[in-house]
């Protein structure tokens, strides 16, 4: 065969195999959906769980996901995101960047459950917590640490390479083409480190049952406090997530329903992975626009 020829094969079969990925992909969730299909009503995802009775809800651990979601997030993207700032524009090489970049990979080939017991011997025992909140957040920063970190970096070190020198040429700043150039520029990958991290707050279980907890108390909005051990946006209370729920129901099988209810709330957590995915996506086109100037 010639080049041509070669060309065309290698690229049929590159095709294939995206498009075998794809289906797979597709194949995959359309069967977790498709089984948790008849639990996917109001009084299922709002409802409270049933100890030793049929027809209980996830909405405790629904809403201890999202409360989790979005205090992780609060401390991983501040981090991340400076930590890729200054990986990428200001550390000089040398010894202490070598060392640094030694810690990251170590922490991001580090197994869930080992930051799990991690957690629980600092965030938990150590600080006299308890299983909380709080604990479950920071032991998922510190997996989602590394990754979200490494992202960040490669995204704003390809965005300044265009645009980093014109910008200093026009009289501005290290700091104002940081701010008005290059972070704006590296936003959609940046966000793609932030739909990751989101992805595995969502489906993290082994860190959680050694941090957050298996129990999910009955919530209520009438006292919020974020001290309480009894208000709903409290980081000090204990706080079962919908990955963790999933798991205790399979493993101890409590409930008449244990499959009926790990299927659904199995269908219930990768939807909400996707809309979690797609929102965000579409947020980050918006800024990066609003950034750009295009429409």
């Amino acid at each position: 065969m010639n080049a041509k020829q070669t060309d065309k094969v290698m690229t049929a079969i590159l095709y294939v195999i995206s498009t075998l990925i794809v289906l797979l992909l597709a194949g995959f969730i359309g069967y977790i959906i498709f089984k948790g299909r008849f639990c996917l009503n109001i009084n299922f995802l709002f409802g409270s769980p049933k100890v030793a009775e049929a027809g209980g809800g996830i909405g405790p651990m629904l809403y201890n996901s999202f409360y989790l979601l979005i205090v992780s997030l609060i401390l991983t993207i501040p981090i991340g995101v400076g930590a890729g700032i200054y990986l990428a524009e200001y550390a000089k090489k040398g010894k202490l960047l070598n060392f640094m970049r030694l810690c990251i990979e170590t922490m991001a080939s580090l197994p869930s459950i080992v930051v799990g017991l991690f957690g629980l011997l600092v965030f938990v025992e150590m600080t006299k917590w308890g299983y909380t909140l709080i604990a479950g957040a920071l032991a998922i920063t510190v997996l989602n640490l590394p990754a979200m970190t490494t992202v960040c970096e490669n995204a704003i070190r390809e965005a300044s390479k265009s645009v980093k020198e014109a910008s200093i040429g026009l009289g501005a700043t290290r700091f104002q083409t940081i701010k008005k150039v290059v972070l704006p520029a590296a936003m959609p990958q940046i966000l793609t480190g932030v739909i990751l991290a989101a992805g595995r707050i969502f489906g993290e279980a082994a860190a959680l049952l050694y941090t957050a907890g298996m129990s999910a108390p009955d919530l209520t909005f009438r006292h919020l406090s974020l001290l309480g051990k009894t208000s709903s946006i409290s980081l000090m209370r204990p706080a079962e997530t919908l990955a963790v729920y999933i798991w205790k129901v399979n493993s101890e099988g409590m409930i008449p329903d244990a499959a009926n209810v790990a299927n659904g709330a199995s269908a219930v957590l990768i939807i909400m992975v996707l809309l979690f995915n797609l929102s965000a996506r579409l947020i980050g086109k918006k800024i990066y626009d609003s950034y750009s100037g295009s429409k």
